[in-house]
């Protein structure tokens, strides 16, 4: 076997373990809120709490966090996916556009089902105004999955140093939004977690459904254009 077809065994498998984890956190979640278990309770509380008393203090909390769940919301992400979906399509990249298409412009469909499937009601604190029920987060889902589904696309064609940027980025973007549901007192703790984690699952599993990263004509995963990227500091 070559090392092209090793590493990408070894990938596989590093993804697959990581959908087997996300999912571990989502049951996690889910049970514990379905089960009343004291520890995730008392974390959820602490945490709305502490959120609630600083935006009393301080009005410009409310604004700033609200700000960035409005500016960085799955719609926005679903919008710029969507564009970059029809160039990869005009450039000939089919398994990038269907990725797209499917991974992230479903995400919304996903959310629905597993809000409708718990109705977690929102906390009673909620500072601004939020529709449809708790869990899992909503934001935090369609945020992990479209800046997931981007990083996906755009790593593999940065050199090292951009790579690791990007990834800074997309993971402060991922982050952010889901402090800010909580900073909003519109999700507790675990609905985050759990949208982020049932997001991976999504994410991880239609591009493993897709691999968006192999490009027409070329060999393996990334290509001899890559390969050549990876050996630059």
């Amino acid at each position: 076997m070559g090392t092209d077809g090793v590493t990408a065994r070894k990938a596989h498998a590093v993804a697959l373990s990581s959908v087997v984890a996300a999912a571990a956190v989502y049951v996690l979640m889910l049970v514990g809120y379905l089960q009343g278990w004291g520890w995730l309770a008392g974390i959820d509380a602490a945490a709305l709490d502490a959120s609630y008393d600083i935006a009393v203090k301080h009005p410009g909390w409310v604004r700033w966090w609200d700000g960035v769940s409005t500016y960085l919301a799955p719609a926005v992400f679903r919008a710029v996916c969507m564009v970059v979906a029809v160039v990869a399509l005009l450039r000939g990249r089919l398994r990038a556009a269907l990725f797209l298409l499917v991974a992230v412009e479903t995400s919304g469909l996903l959310t629905m089902v597993a809000k409708g499937s718990v109705g977690r009601p929102r906390p009673v604190t909620a500072l601004v105004s939020a529709s449809s029920t708790s869990f899992p987060s909503g934001h935090a889902l369609g945020v992990m999955v479209g800046v997931g589904a981007l990083l996906v696309l755009v790593l593999p064609v940065l050199r090292r140093s951009a790579r690791v940027a990007a990834l800074a980025v997309g993971v402060l973007v991922v982050a952010g939004v889901g402090v800010a549901r909580v900073a909003l007192n519109v999700h507790h703790p675990s609905d985050v977690l759990a949208g982020w984690a049932l997001g991976w699952v999504y994410l991880v599993g239609w591009a493993l459904v897709f691999t968006p990263w192999r490009r027409p004509g070329l060999p393996g995963s990334r290509g001899a254009l890559q390969e050549a990227r990876d050996d630059q500091p």
